[in-house]
């Protein structure tokens, strides 16, 4: 595989959680200012720390582990390979479906303003971006979507710009009197809403692919890897942060999951926002159905190597790509509850992924010095994170679950939200 000749900046900004669909402001009204602040600061750190662990495991016993799983192997046998790669798949399965919906209501959205009485719905936009996704999986791997991922990161930067500075716009024209930033609805639904709130917080960071990108890093791969590391998430303070706040501030606790549908003015740069935001999800869709894409590649091409196979492989790939597409565009067209989805998915797949893995397999490849007076306070730390994210899943999945048995009394399957 060839090497990236940058820092892993721009498929480390790709891989992020894309910001368009990240219900950070709503969140943050779900748990008001003191906590919602202390909930995204703490869970911005933990994840870079982790990101970092990963980051330093890269070729920790002398071999370079190209993916997540076989890293997860090299420590704890073949169950942590089997683990890593079942987390691996819950939580690409569950973010591609949230940000395939988000996609959809997006197109929809940028259609409506050109064709208010247009008769296409949220499932025809859903189909129409999972045939284009569909078109990008015949890509064979992460290098190969350079191109895209640079696209994507431009548009994040778009994206951002464009909403932050739309929403104190509008936050400027609205009676400051009317908005308020109390916690809304009974003491239940206050709960449930901050359970999961923190769940929507803690993992909407979440990068389930370091590994694979490492491996794509130029050498000296692992000090490139700390800088790219640190600028991903130099980017979101300056980008999913100001959105929180700004949001939050703006509308108050009144702000919509998806951001971009609490806006009103001007509306072209609405649209402009929507443009952006398919832009960033379809590069983010991508990097994360590889590992799906490279377990069954691995399995089923790893020994068709001669071009004999070369249009056997190829179709195969089209038969298996189309399968999970439709899969994927299945389940979005039917339930598309856009934001329940983030913090179920990030609860059951990036728990592991983000928060237990890194810390307790830094542990077991005993990368802590024995002589250190950090020694203590880092393994404080590191079960401290497992420990606490583990919680905040479990409060994330409950309250997730409660909100789209809710959403199923509200809506029937296929709505046209």
């Amino acid at each position: 595989m060839k090497k990236l000749e940058g820092h892993g900046n721009t498929p480390l900004s790709t891989s992020r959680r894309p910001l368009p669909p990240r219900p950070l402001p709503f969140a943050v009204a779900s748990l008001g200012w003191p906590l919602g602040v202390i909930s995204l600061v703490g869970a911005t750190l933990a994840t870079w720390y982790s990101s970092l662990l990963i980051a330093s495991l890269w070729g920790w016993n002398g071999k370079k582990q190209k993916t997540y799983r076989h890293l997860a192997q090299s420590i704890y046998g073949s169950w942590g390979y089997w683990s890593i790669a079942f987390f691996q798949q819950v939580a690409s399965l569950g973010n591609n479906i949230a940000i395939h919906i988000a996609a959809g209501r997006s197109l929809k959205a940028v259609y409506k303003y050109y064709h208010e009485d247009g008769t296409l719905t949220l499932q025809h936009f859903i189909m129409f971006f999972g045939a284009f996704e569909l078109f990008l999986s015949q890509l064979p791997d992460i290098h190969s979507l350079r191109w895209v991922n640079g696209v994507c990161t431009l548009s994040t930067i778009g994206f951002a710009g464009t909403t932050i500075g739309v929403t104190i716009y509008n936050g400027t024209k609205i009676d400051r009197r009317s908005v308020s930033h109390s916690l809304q609805g009974s003491s239940s639904t206050k709960i449930f809403k901050a359970f999961n709130a923190l769940g929507a917080i803690a993992f909407s960071f979440g990068d389930a692919m370091l590994p694979e990108i490492q491996s794509t890093v130029r050498e000296p791969a692992k000090k490139n890897m700390y800088k790219g590391v640190s600028t991903a998430y130099t980017i979101i303070v300056f980008t999913y942060w100001q959105l929180a706040f700004c949001g939050y501030w703006a509308f108050g606790s009144g702000v919509q999951p998806y951001i971009v549908d609490s806006l009103t003015t001007p509306a072209w740069t609405t649209v402009m926002a929507y443009l952006f935001a398919v832009i960033q999800i379809s590069g983010c869709f991508q990097i994360y159905c590889r590992p799906t894409y490279a377990y069954f590649e691995e399995k089923m091409l790893s020994r068709k190597t001669n071009a004999h196979f070369d249009l056997r492989n190829r179709v195969i790939r089209m038969v298996f790509t189309t399968v999970y597409m439709s899969l994927i565009t299945l389940v979005a067209a039917a339930m598309p509850f856009f934001g329940d989805f983030v913090s179920i998915c990030g609860a059951i797949g990036f728990t592991p992924l983000d928060f237990v893995f890194p810390v307790l397999a830094y542990l077991k490849a005993g990368r802590i010095p024995q002589n250190t007076k950090l020694r203590l306070p880092l393994l404080v730390l590191n079960f401290a994170i497992a420990i606490w994210f583990s919680v905040v899943g479990v409060l994330g999945c409950i309250g997730a679950v409660r909100f789209i048995v809710e959403d199923i009394k509200n809506y029937k399957f296929f709505h046209d939200m």
